[in-house]
């Protein structure tokens, strides 16, 4: 059995006005998990109780299926590596090599040689404060940090937030040369859509507090078509209808022709012709549209998150 780097078992945690949870989710060693959602999903909340910065009312967290209650210890947070949104300021005045420095102490497992690899990889200029450094530059800093304390589980909340297009490509490539070498499990909270597709095997979708649940990446390629048909009229088109019981968003063209979009389409293809309508053309849906629909509560293939003691 594969064993599970973080489980969420009936978390809640209260913020503001407003209840994240209850959460279940059981993250596989190993992976990288895309968490995705909109801004005020509870996305960041999630990663600060993993890290222990906050803790929920109610439910339970387990770190490499062992639970710590509000004392995770030293062993265990040495192994963990965290790049939250925001930069601390409290290495505001430390160069990067001071910043390095201190940070050493506290994981064993500190790779400088890496570290001073990925600095000059990213251009981090030499020298320079930490709080003077442009956006970008920070968060160079920040990855090439957290990948050289050769970490078992890394955090990242928005990791490319200021990267230009090259920096971008250097972190990409840096995250999947570290996977190919260590079995680290990896959850980033992103945005960015081609992030999501370049990097992630699983993808856990949050929406207002809630997980919708989740699902391998490559699955959802492919697995939502919208397609165009030629129907001769209204009672042929809800025959159609009626064979597709799954379809959506059935659509007069100004052309004539009937848009829907539906799952399976290749499976039903050839049912779809048997009824007499010809199908003229087929697109698959981008990732950003099917996680679209999946907040809408038309669900993928999800991975059953129920796991026993």
């Amino acid at each position: 059995m594969v064993q599970q780097a973080i489980e969420l078992r009936n978390v809640s945690k209260k913020r503001r006005n407003r209840m994240i949870g209850p959460l279940n989710l059981n993250l596989p060693q190993g992976y990288i998990t895309a968490l995705v959602g909109q801004n005020g999903s509870g996305k960041s909340t999630l990663l600060h109780m993993l890290m222990q910065l906050s803790f929920p009312e109610v439910g339970e967290i387990r770190w490499f299926e062992e639970a710590h209650g509000k004392e995770m210890p030293l062993s265990l947070r040495q192994t963990i590596a965290h790049v939250p949104e925001n930069s601390q300021s409290e290495e505001n005045l430390w160069t990067a090599e001071e910043a390095a420095e201190f940070r050493r102490q506290w994981y064993p497992a500190w790779d400088q040689k890496y570290f001073e690899e990925l600095l000059g990889k990213f251009e981090v200029p030499q020298g320079a404060r930490l709080g003077k450094m442009s956006k970008g530059e920070r968060r160079k800093f920040e990855i090439a940090a957290a990948l050289a304390a050769r970490p078992k589980l890394l955090l990242l909340d928005e990791p490319s937030s200021g990267l230009d297009p090259f920096a971008w490509k250097i972190l990409i490539e840096a995250l999947r040369k570290y996977m190919d070498e260590t079995n680290a499990t990896v959850l980033i909270c992103t945005h960015i859509i081609e992030e999501v597709r370049r990097l992630a095997d699983y993808i856990v979708l949050m929406h207002h507090g809630q997980l919708l649940g989740m699902a391998e990446k490559d699955s959802l390629f492919g697995s939502w078509n919208e397609v165009w048909v030629n129907a001769a009229d209204e009672e042929e088109l809800q025959e159609l209808a009626a064979e597709l019981p799954d379809a959506l968003n059935f659509t007069w063209e100004p052309s004539g022709m009937v848009s829907f979009i539906t799952q399976k389409f290749h499976q039903n293809e050839k049912r779809i012709q048997q009824l007499g309508v010809k199908v003229i053309k087929s697109r698959a849906l981008e990732l950003d549209e099917i996680l679209s629909l999946w907040t809408q509560g038309h669900h993928p293939i999800l991975i059953d998150q129920k796991r026993g003691d």
